[in-house]
This record gives C-alpha cells, sequence and structure tokens, in this order.
C-alpha cells in the first residue's frame, strides 16, 4: 500500500463538519425549502452527518436524498479501466423550488458535481444548487467551485485524497496518497 500522509484526523473531521454545518445554517437558518443531497458514495455519508447537525442546530428535520450519478458520467464510456459502480438515487423530496445543499468529499476536476447538476435537473428545477465538499484539491477542469470547504489543499497530478468514513472503511480520516 503507498504511503497515507493525515490530512484531517476524526477529530478533525468532525470539527470540519460542525463547522460546515454551522455554515450552511447561518445561511439558510429559516429557509423551509433547505434539503440536503449527498453524491453517491462517501458524499452521502457525509450528508447523512450534516443533516443531523443540521436537525439539531434548526429543531427540524431536513431532507436527505442520496444522488447516483454514473450514468451521468461523462469519462465512464472512454475509459476501458473504469465499470461505474451503479447505486441507486434515493430523493423523498420533490426537488422543485428547493434550495439544495449539494455534498460530496473531494472536489477536484468539477467532472463529478456538472454530472450531478444534471441528474439534478432530471429531478426537477431547484431554486438554488450549493456546494458542500469536505475536501477541495484544486487542478479544475471546469468552472465549478464549492460555495462551503472544509479542507483547502493543492495537489499534484499524481497525488491522490482518500476520505474514509465510519460507515465503509471502519475509520473516520482524510489522507493524501502519492503514487510514483
Amino acid at each position: 500500500m503507498k504511503e497515507c500522509g493525515t490530512i484531517l484526523s476524526e477529530k478533525e473531521m468532525d470539527r470540519t463538519l460542525e463547522r460546515l454545518a454551522f455554515e450552511v445554517y447561518e445561511r439558510h437558518g429559516d429557509d423551509e425549502s433547505l434539503a440536503i443531497l449527498g453524491i453517491q458514495r462517501r458524499g452521502a455519508d457525509l450528508a447523512e452527518r450534516v443533516k443531523i447537525l443540521l436537525d439539531e442546530r434548526l429543531g427540524r428535520k431536513v431532507p436527505l436524498g442520496k444522488l447516483d450519478i454514473n450514468l451521468y458520467r461523462d469519462d465512464w464510456t472512454t475509459n476501458l479501466e473504469l465499470t461505474p459502480t451503479i447505486s441507486c438515487s434515493e430523493i423523498g423530496y420533490d426537488v422543485e423550488g428547493r434550495s439544495i445543499v449539494l455534498v460530496d468529499d473531494v472536489l477536484f476536476s468539477g467532472r463529478t458535481i456538472r454530472a450531478a447538476l444534471e441528474a439534478i435537473l432530471d429531478y426537477g428545477r431547484p431554486k438554488r444548487v450549493e456546494l458542500l465538499v469536505l475536501v477541495d484539491r484544486g487542478n479544475r477542469e471546469l468552472p465549478i467551485q464549492a460555495d462551503y470547504v472544509g479542507k483547502k489543499l493543492n495537489t499534484m497530478d499524481k497525488e491522490h485524497v482518500n476520505v474514509l468514513v465510519t460507515e465503509r472503511d471502519g475509520e473516520d480520516r482524510v489522507c493524501l496518497v502519492r503514487s510514483e
């Protein structure tokens, strides 16, 4: 296994998610149209945590959904080594007119977010979509930026950011992996 330098520990991840949830609360506290939508897989896990924090702060239940963007990606048909893992979207609320906070673990090229925006529009037209990411590693290929950023890193092409979550990986940690 390649060396994995810790960027965020479990405690730092918890504090970062609390801060991000508070930023959403500050901007949307009275907005009854607020909903959270996590990009499958780890973005959905993080979205659930943000939702719980918002529920506590707002004293009400914020609608939560999970979005699978794999069929909207622009790279899986051209990359023969990549086999898409199809999950399912679970959006139990009407997207129309909502203020949606889209949650993902890492923002890199912007292509995942482009695909997510396209997928959301298949469900309706939200009032607005804001982006919350745990890590922004730069190197954008598309003009997309996050509204809420947990940690900003400047990475090189040969580096990769791994977000580990207890729900899938048995631990919470963000690390930087350098490939050769």
